[in-house]
């Protein structure tokens, strides 16, 4: 009887040891084939949700490479805790983190801030070129350099000495000159942003991007990246009394001061035919004619990121040829363009957007926004500008929102047609109407009767066609509806 539970008990102890030593034995898994590849280098810790592939990506090496270094057969073989050597980061050791890069940072700031020469930065992240450190991009850092300490930034202004910025920052030269790894205290140029320890600081300390001057606290992207067809909003918070302007891609936007951010707010559609890729956002302007800042002007420009939006490819379409004839069409969209580029400064619409189509229309898309489009044979060099909502000839058409109607009249391609003015340079237009019920000047309500569905123009059937302009730029409606902008 005491041998059997003796034996019991003997096998409920080996079970449990396996139980506690599996586990360690699989979280070692990776690190302990590493050592026995003979790799070198600095390793990551596999976090919550990490691939090999997603590593591999991140860190800007190939995921053979990655396998090889870490003796890894297995891909799946991967668990929390892990510790991977990471290749090609010859004469490196010690832990590797990452972070995601604000729009206002830039190699030298990045530098500045965490203390690592830019040549190890640019070791560390495989750069040739400083603008491939785009807003959004992750940034591969060591471990122990990635605690930053607050610190206030100050513009360099054209004709200024290091010694009268750190009289006029009540700092020495010196500390500037230590805190930056300036060789000398005439190393630093005008426009350079330089910053400065909260030790060696007076009041009013941050820890915004260390590219922008001191007067700038944020500057915040969304979508980020930046989406085809997508409305892009950018909020500067700041201190009052900068004047600004800025411009994406080399076509300038608008900015809208805002009081419930203490700064600007930015809206621009992009494109639904951008190329993906990188494109510069350009931020200039004048800081505040009080002291510390003088008046002084500055200028900061850092790639952005656009990606695709997945849009899908219609059926070819067969309608009228005249409406695809470039003698009509090219006329009548530089008319379209020209009465939704003005942008007025007063903001007439609060909240989302309410559907332009009453019950039961208002959730029936018999197209959507962005889709590629043939016509009569043509290659996909089309693409669908606004959102289809069903409805037959007749079907009321509302106002999604408070504005002003600047136009109603028939076209060759849209149709009996309508546009109405949001402010902030937002436009919705309507067309292929049967009706239009408002005249130019007109102010209109939400949910009021604006007109009716019909068929007029380049149609193969009765629809309400219905379309967001923002910054002179055709944008997805869908999003108008779900969301509230700029917030």
């Amino acid at each position: 009887m005491n041998l059997r539970i003796l034996c019991r008990a003997s096998l409920c102890l080996a079970t449990l040891l396996a139980i506690l030593i599996f586990p360690l034995a699989s979280s070692g898994y990776a690190q302990g084939l590493a050592r026995q590849s003979g790799a070198d280098g600095p390793i990551y810790i596999v976090q919550e949700g990490d691939s090999l592939w997603s590593i591999a990506l991140r860190f800007r090496v190939s995921i053979e490479d990655l396998a090889s270094a870490n003796g890894i057969g297995d891909q799946n073989q991967l668990t929390v805790g892990d510790q991977l050597i990471i290749p090609g980061l010859t004469g490196i050791s010690g832990v590797l983190t990452t972070e995601t890069v604000s729009f206002g940072e830039t190699l030298t700031s990045l530098s500045r801030r965490h203390g690592i020469p830019i040549e190890t930065l640019a070791q560390l992240n495989h750069l040739t070129s400083p603008a491939e450190l785009y807003a959004g991009t992750d940034l591969v850092l060591l471990e122990q350099d990635v605690q930053m300490s607050a610190s206030r930034r100050s513009l360099l202004a054209p004709g200024q000495s290091l010694f009268e910025l750190g009289i006029s920052q009540e700092a020495s030269a010196w500390a500037y000159t230590n805190a930056n790894g300036l060789e000398k205290s005439w190393s630093a140029l005008p426009g350079d942003v330089l910053q400065l320890p909260v030790s060696d600081t007076p009041e009013g300390t941050d820890t915004a991007p260390g590219g922008l001057p001191g007067a700038i606290r944020a500057v915040e992207l969304n979508p980020q990246p930046f989406v085809q067809g997508k409305t892009a909003v950018i909020e500067i918070t700041g201190q009052d009394g900068m004047e600004m302007s800025g411009s994406l891609n080399e076509q300038p936007f608008n900015l809208f001061p805002d009081a419930s951010i203490n700064g600007y707010v930015v809206l621009q559609g992009i494109h639904a035919m951008t190329e993906p890729g990188l494109y510069p956002l350009v931020i200039t302007g004048t800081l505040p004619v009080e002291a510390p800042y003088f008046g002084a002007p500055f200028a900061f420009s850092q790639a952005v990121l656009v990606k695709a939006g997945d849009y899908v490819f219609d059926n070819p379409l067969t309608v009228s040829p005249e409406t695809i004839d470039p003698a009509v069409t090219k006329p009548e969209d530089a008319e379209w363009a020209a009465l939704t580029t003005p942008v007025t400064p007063e903001k007439l619409w609060d909240g989302a957007f309410q559907s332009p189509a009453p019950p039961p229309y208002n959730d029936c898309w018999p197209s959507r926004y962005g889709s590629r489009r043939s016509y009569n044979g043509s290659a996909y060099i089309y693409f669908h500008t606004g959102l289809d909502f069903c409805g037959g000839v007749g079907t009321e058409i509302l106002a999604p929102a408070p504005g002003r109607v600047v136009f109603a009249g028939p076209l060759t391609v849209r149709g009996n047609s309508t546009i109405i003015d949001h402010g902030w340079g937002i436009y919705t237009a309507y067309l292929h109407q049967s009706e239009i019920l408002v005249k130019p000047g007109d102010l209109v309500s939400t949910g009021q009767v604006i007109g009716k569905v019909g068929g007029t123009g380049r149609v193969t059937g009765p629809h309400l066609h219905w379309e967001v302009w923002n910054g002179g730029v055709q944008v997805d409606p869908m999003d108008w509806l779900e969301q509230s902008y700029p917030r």
